[in-house]
């Protein structure tokens, strides 16, 4: 009878078991999906901010390219390159990028170009610079990253494409000059990816681009 007994309760802690590990795999499952919609959905508004959606009738998620190329980018890592089109014809192209000597580190960013190559914004989506001096780059703590608004290759010359301290047309940051830097730096190179790769960037049937 005793031995019965605790095979009946072991067969019970084994089924509690099985059950509890269950619920968390099915909450961790359901968790990790709404986080990654609200990922998603949170990429999608700041794409909208640079690229306003009536713009174009694709879907930007699916029409990406992932590029690489760390002499002209700055960077080894993979881009992204979210592709905009209005019936079918190139609109405009936001590059996921990255300005990879920030001040603390890395700062992701989101670099977005009309098909004639003029800048229709740049967001910075994440960074571990200082708060109070280097988070200026945020759009929420200054309109510093609206500078970049209908800026070019040539708008302005290669040698503008500095920060004021370093002989450019872009403001630096009160008590901060490396983030701004940092950022001016990988946008110019952003764009100057574009001009060279312009229309493999839109090509619908190309291979991504690989250095």
């Amino acid at each position: 009878m005793l031995i019965k007994k605790m095979a009946q309760t072991a067969a019970l802690l084994t089924l509690f078991a099985v059950l509890g590990g269950g619920l968390v795999a099915f909450s961790f499952e359901a968790t990790h999906q709404r986080i990654e919609a609200n990922k998603r959905a949170a990429l999608l508004c700041t794409l909208n901010e640079l690229i306003p959606f009536h713009y174009y009738d694709n879907d930007l998620f699916t029409d990406i390219r992932e590029v690489q190329d760390e002499a002209l980018l700055g960077t080894e890592e993979i881009v992204v390159i979210y592709r905009a089109r209005k019936e079918g014809k190139p609109v405009a192209a936001v590059f996921n990028t990255l300005a990879p000597d920030g001040y603390n580190g890395k700062i992701h960013l989101l670099v977005g170009i009309n098909y004639k190559g003029i800048l229709m914004g740049v967001r910075v989506i994440t960074h571990k610079e200082t708060p109070g001096l280097g988070d200026g780059i945020e759009l929420r703590r200054s309109d510093w990253i609206l500078g970049f608004n209908g800026r070019s290759l040539i708008n302005p010359d290669k040698g503008g494409w500095q920060v004021k301290r370093d002989g450019g047309d872009f403001d630096q940051l009160t008590g901060a000059t490396i983030t701004p830097r940092a950022i001016v730096k990988a946008v110019h190179k952003t764009l100057l990816f574009f001009q060279q790769y312009h229309e493999e960037v839109f090509a619908v049937d190309a291979q991504a681009l690989e250095k």
